[in-house]
């Protein structure tokens, strides 16, 4: 009797099936005529046919993972490309003085994850116990202290939005492009909110004397990485950092504590801080001296300049992002970035043909200052045609990107640092996308 009505009970299942696909298919049949979805679906019509529309998804008939498997969240296992990425080209003979780059093409909105965030390191990561941690404040103050990370903490917080740019950001392509990928063209950087204090706010409480118009600051890591800052920025937006994204520092950006320059360039945002000093002259720490310096046709290298000049660059479509499977006729989003060291980007140009012509793209979403800023254009793709797609950022403070032969005739080709020369994609007839560099 059992076996008969689990039998039973199978057929009505099966007929019960049956019938929800019918009925389907029939919706299908009458929405027909409403034709393709607005920018990319396929027909409601064809649908009939997919497996994955017409069935009940796997996932749907099951239990799903109870919400204590992971008490700290992971991204989707089919996210698992999503990731920084290294070069040995890149690397000072081995990974602990390198870099991991972010997947800036895959990125979405102002902000990046911790966990995908531009990592550098001059000794390899740190790990501080916080327990342990002690940032010493001396040299032209009137009052020296010591403090631990509770201490610190106690100074009134503030949050803001802000971009990390390493300088040597595209600095590879001097010459000409070096890396068919976004990813390794221009993911030197980073954006998030940090939380911390402002230095200015600690000083009001310590004092600083007159004759103070340097900073250094030093970390703690095998490095012992050193810069020395000007106090006009010191006292402007210069803070002490211990939350990013509304969590503790990552061990590899510093925790407990790093220095956060707003703008200015990465390796000045000194990490797993534990000393500030103050004095009437700079330092000339190794890394401002041998390192992170420009150097001009005439044989002489710039010293001491900060900011992270007006950039921007197309962010999709990309090398790792092709357009290969859009239609003719189809109607798809450009998408870029643009961001400055100065202030607050006010506007970004599109070119279809390498810098010749330009047409306005739509700033979208918060802008704000020193802070990644997202830009789109809406293009109706042709088949077969060939694009050369460049950008070109403007901020307030009245500075616009310069093309690469502008750049180049000022600075040479043997720099590394600073480089904000326009950025090309060529799209291909068959949509494929290669990094390539516009010439005079």
């Amino acid at each position: 009797m059992d076996n008969k009505q689990s039998n039973q009970d199978l057929f009505s299942d099966s007929i019960e099936e049956e019938s929800k696909i019918s009925d389907r298919r029939e919706f299908f049949r009458k929405t027909a005529a409403l034709g393709v979805t607005a920018l990319a679906g396929t027909s409601l019509f064809a649908s009939q046919d997919d497996p994955a529309i017409m069935h009940h998804a796997p996932w749907g008939q099951k239990w799903g993972d109870p919400v204590t498997k992971n008490l700290y969240g992971m991204p989707s296992a089919y996210e698992h490309n999503v990731v920084r990425r290294y070069t040995q080209l890149l690397a000072s003979g081995n990974y602990r003085a390198s870099i991991a780059v972010t997947p800036i093409q895959e990125s979405t909105g102002i902000i990046t994850p911790n966990g995908l965030f531009f990592s550098r390191s001059h000794g390899g990561t740190a790990h501080v116990d916080p327990k342990e941690f002690r940032l010493m404040i001396h040299g032209l103050v009137e009052k020296p202290i010591v403090l631990t990370l509770e201490q610190l903490k106690r100074y009134p917080k503030v949050t803001r939005t802000h971009f990390i740019e390493c300088p040597a950001n595209g600095g590879q392509e001097w010459r000409g492009p070096q890396f068919n990928s976004l990813q390794f063209a221009k993911g030197f950087m980073s954006s998030a909110e940090w939380t911390g204090v402002y230095i200015k706010t600690i000083l009001a409480d310590l004092g600083l004397k007159p004759e103070a118009k340097w900073m250094l600051s030093e970390g703690s890591d095998n490095s012992e990485m050193g810069r020395t800052v000007p106090i006009d920025k010191v006292l402007d937006d210069a803070m002490i950092v211990w939350g990013q994204n509304g969590e503790a520092l990552r061990p590899e950006q510093g925790y407990p504590a790093r220095l956060l320059l707003p703008g200015w360039e990465g390796n000045l945002c000194v990490k797993w801080l534990k000393r500030i000093e103050f004095a009437a002259e700079p330092w000339y720490c190794k890394e401002e001296t041998s390192k992170y310096t420009a150097l001009k046709p005439s044989g002489k290298a710039i010293q001491h300049f900060y900011a992270n000049e007006v950039n921007s660059t197309v962010v999709s479509p990309s090398p790792e992002i092709p357009w290969t499977d859009l239609q003719d006729g189809q109607r798809v989003e450009i998408e870029g970035l643009a961001w400055s060291g100065m202030g607050t980007i006010t506007g970004v140009d599109l070119s279809f043909d390498g810098g010749k012509n330009y047409v306005e793209a739509k700033l979208k979403g918060l802008v704000l200052p020193k802070s990644w800023t997202r830009w789109s254009y809406m293009h109706t793709y042709k088949k077969g045609e060939v694009l050369l797609l460049t950008s070109r950022a403007m901020d307030d403070a009245g500075y616009i990107q310069p093309t690469v032969d502008e750049e180049t005739s000022v600075m040479g080709v043997e720099s590394v640092y600073h480089r904000n020369g326009v950025e090309t994609w060529e799209v291909t007839a068959t949509g494929e996308v290669n990094h390539v560099q516009i010439r005079s």
